[in-house]
């Protein structure tokens, strides 16, 4: 589906659901002008197409013990002409099933990922750099900074 085939009362249920994903048909109904029917139908044409990956619940990482984010550029090994593994390849695989990494982006410029950590502390940050992320055979280099303040933070897109 493309971004032209949304329209305004797409884009209406878009919004009242990334403010509360529990609302009702019924209530979205109201909001955005048409029937508890037409929403639903709508909402399963977005679904199906993708613009809604998945329904979840946002959980407050200091509500659950994990008081420390970091966000952590990563540089790897620069891949050989004739080398068998691909670095990148082995680094996408292997961040995929680490816990404390929520979020990771390949990045242009300098460094080549970027990594968002939620760890309960610091002795869990350095648990994790010493014994997993710094041990990857494709992990070059690593800079950190350690978030202070959350000043905005939403799942929200602007649609």
């Amino acid at each position: 589906m493309s971004t032209d085939a949304l329209d305004k009362l797409d884009r209406g249920i878009l919004r009242m659901l990334q403010q509360d994903g529990r609302a009702t048909y019924d209530q979205i109904a109201d909001a955005v002008g048409l029937s508890p029917s037409a929403v639903l139908r709508r909402v399963r044409r977005l679904e199906e197409a993708g613009v809604i990956a998945r329904y979840v619940a946002l959980v407050q990482p200091e509500a659950v013990g994990l008081g420390l984010t970091a966000y952590v550029n990563v540089r790897l090994e620069k891949h050989a002409g004739g080398a068998k593994r691909n670095p990148m390849d082995e680094f996408r695989a292997s961040v995929t099933a680490w816990p404390e990494v929520v979020e990771c982006a390949a990045l242009t410029g300098e460094m080549d990922f970027q990594l968002r950590l939620v760890v309960a502390d610091m002795p869990a940050y350095a648990r994790f750099m010493m014994d997993t992320l710094l041990k990857h055979p494709s992990v070059q280099d690593c800079k950190t900074s350690f978030v202070m303040e959350r000043v905005k933070s939403t799942t929200a897109l602007p649609v």
